[in-house]
């Protein structure tokens, strides 16, 4: 198998996550998966991706996507293993909150003006 697909079974990104989003079928509908934000409780309380669940706490069934602060954060990486060895489906959405936040798109919270730092 290419080593490129390969990849892009188990990694997506903030502007194909926020498609799949857009393509679910109306306001609250599902995307066929769950964002599982893998920061602090606290991070996540302070804001969080649209839908997304904390890692913290109990994660409904069927496909998962991580994600984490930055591509400087492998706390998605981290949570991704575990799921997977836990059996179930997931991938990781590589650029994290940072780069969600940088493509403009939507959060729940607060980010504090420009500065990203500490969410």
């Amino acid at each position: 198998m290419n080593p490129f697909e390969t990849k892009l079974r188990h990694e997506t990104d903030p502007a194909d996550v926020w498609a799949a989003m857009q393509t679910a079928g109306g306001e609250g509908a599902r995307p066929g998966f769950t964002l599982v934000d893998a920061r602090s409780r606290e991070a996540y309380a302070r804001a969080h991706l649209p839908g997304a669940v904390s890692i913290h706490d109990e994660l409904p069934a069927g496909p998962l996507v991580t994600y984490c602060w930055s591509p400087a954060c492998n706390g998605a990486t981290k949570a991704a293993a575990r799921l997977h060895d836990e059996g179930r489906a997931v991938r990781e959405m590589i650029g994290g909150f940072e780069y969600w936040v940088r493509e403009g798109l939507p959060i729940e919270g607060a980010v504090g003006g420009d500065r990203l730092v500490g969410l």
